[in-house]
């Protein structure tokens, strides 16, 4: 197996962390970004710079100079990149209308905006060379838009949406584009939820109020009886990468507790969709 170049985003903690060590493990030198390394992340980004194989990027998503710069500095010390995998996210949990534009903003702004940023960064050198995989890491939320989740999974539904077309696109380019759904997982950032800053809607909607506690509640106890192991999601990336170019699938569940349920949507979707490209005489760019 060859050895690539991987950027991975988000990889101060969770999925990301996982991720850069797995993979930094195979031989690949992975370039692992996180924010303000100097500050509250230091102990991770130090921890990370420790590994053979990674180096760890202080970088802003949101900042289109910082995400730049980032991908300058890879290709200037590797010439060029192989791997992308847009990691980093952040949710949001609550009642739609508790939202305001501004978190709206903010939700896509890290969940749509920034993989949008680093794809097009990625994307010059991956056809350059025939060449190269990105990995999005969506959600089950990205295939259902559950009650309480609306504008996490709206973004996430956004994100799919750019993947899903991209993925037929490129391919006939030598580029692979590839979603990974995970379920639930015990990871930080289901620790670090965020709700909308309009609370003034609360008492509009008392007579669903119990039923967030109930979400809660199926969520803890997936955790207790199945144990879902986050470490599942970066085995995932491992095997996408392993696979031969124009073979990976568009989207991959990884979720041992509804899993099966998003499976069969997305197979759904999947023959549906073929048939719409069909209809449209694009039916070449499904092969």
């Amino acid at each position: 197996m060859s050895k690539k170049v991987v950027l991975i985003t988000g990889t101060n903690s969770g999925f990301g962390w996982l991720t850069a060590n797995t993979v930094a493990a195979l031989g690949h030198k992975v370039y692992a970004t996180m924010r303000d390394i100097q500050g509250k992340n230091a102990d991770q980004a130090n921890a990370l710079a420790q590994v053979e194989n990674i180096t760890v990027l202080d970088v802003s998503l949101t900042d289109e100079a910082s995400v730049k710069n980032a991908m300058d500095t890879i290709i200037a010390a590797e010439g060029t990149i192989d791997i992308l995998v847009n990691n980093a996210g952040v949710s949001m949990f609550g009642v739609a209308e508790s939202a305001t534009p501004a978190d709206v903003q903010r939700m896509f702004d890290v969940n749509v905006i920034a993989p949008w940023r680093l794809m097009k960064l990625a994307l010059p050198f991956m056809r350059k060379q025939s060449e190269g995989l990105i990995i999005n890491v969506s959600s089950g939320w990205g295939r259902f838009a559950a009650p309480f989740t609306v504008v996490y999974g709206a973004s996430k539904f956004a994100l799919e949406g750019l993947s899903e077309g991209l993925h037929y696109e490129l391919r006939p380019l030598g580029v692979d584009i590839a979603i990974i759904q995970p379920g639930a997982f015990p990871t930080e950032m289901s620790q670090k939820i965020q709700t909308g800053s309009d609370t003034s809607v609360a008492e509009g909607y008392e007579v669903i109020a119990g039923v967030p506690n109930k979400l809660f509640a199926a969520i803890g106890q997936m955790f207790e009886t199945v144990k879902p192991d986050p470490q599942d999601i970066a085995d995932e990336v491992v095997n996408l990468i392993n696979l031969p170019k124009g073979q990976r699938p568009l989207r991959t569940v990884v979720d041992p507790s509804t899993g099966e349920i998003t499976k069969r949507a997305n197979e759904a979707v999947k023959n549906e969709y073929a048939n719409v490209l069909k209809a449209f005489g694009m039916q070449d760019l499904l092969v």
